[in-house]
């Protein structure tokens, strides 16, 4: 349903979660997405049991086996990338991050990398909030992160939701990614309807414009009437915003479509003697 909606509506991908991959026939929706023109990236987040940025060795080699199984899934559905918090559990932490903590992510997503390279992959770490890991909160922080991983094949992902908690500047934040951003999501400050909370969209299009972006912009919304309960309680969505996601969907990408126009626009005016 999720897949034939996506299509209906205009867009060109979907994003599914790592939650339950079980619970799927992951070659049929591979045949599925590819009858329909529709592309598949895959988001997740680590739960402390597999944490990669943990000292306990334990967890860091459990979680360095669910990223490789991540990525041979995406590659199996036919996807062709893998982002969220893959560096660290999807938690809210009680302690500061460590040294041996960041080595041990960074040696992971190195690997991974490798996996997802041979796979044919991408690999991009997904940048959130303090309330969500205590390692990557801002871009500046995902860029050395990635540089010290030394692969060429991941990359960062940007979310405008996060990057509106933590970031002094996201539109200036977004220029100094620049090539680095290989995904990037956007959403409301509510988490809501664009338009409905306090993110200035036109500084981000404009940030997009100015750094050449050309992959994925994906609308992120929740509400528990649609979305799985451990990935709503892990976003703390204690209210809901919407509940019919057909109208969202289409004013999503009304709104994108205008806000990249507009940005364009802005541009030639800019340049014209």
């Amino acid at each position: 349903m999720a897949l034939n909606k996506t299509a209906e509506h205009g867009y060109r991908t979907i994003e599914f979660a790592y939650l339950r991959p079980e619970k799927f026939n992951l070659d049929r929706l591979a045949k599925l997405a590819q009858s329909l023109d529709v592309e598949i990236g895959v988001t997740m987040g680590l739960p402390l049991d597999k944490d990669v940025s943990s000292e306990d060795m334990s967890a860091v080699s459990a979680g360095r086996q669910t990223l490789a199984d991540a990525v041979r899934a995406v590659r199996d559905i036919g996807g062709n990338k893998l982002g969220g918090i893959l560096y660290s559990a999807h938690t809210k932490y009680n302690r500061q991050p460590t040294k041996k903590g960041w080595d041990n992510s960074i040696a992971a997503i190195a690997a991974t990398g490798e996996v997802a390279r041979q796979a044919n992959v991408d690999l991009v770490l997904e940048v959130v909030n303090r309330f969500e890991t205590n390692l990557l909160n801002t871009t500046a922080q995902g860029l050395k992160f990635i540089a010290e991983t030394g692969s060429a094949h991941v990359r960062l992902h940007l979310d405008t939701f996060h990057m509106n908690i933590e970031e002094a500047n996201p539109a200036a934040a977004i220029r100094l990614a620049g090539d680095k951003i290989g995904y990037f999501h956007i959403g409301e400050s509510n988490r809501g309807y664009l338009g409905d909370g306090v993110i200035n969209f036109d500084l981000i299009f404009d940030a997009l414009l100015d750094i050449d972006y050309s992959s994925d912009i994906v609308f992120e919304s929740f509400s528990t009437t649609v979305v799985d309960e451990g990935l709503s309680l892990a976003c703390a969505i204690w209210r809901d915003t919407w509940e019919e996601n057909d109208p969202l969907a289409a004013h999503a990408k009304r709104y994108i479509e205008l806000k990249y126009d507009e940005a364009k626009r802005r541009r030639a005016t800019n340049a014209r003697p």
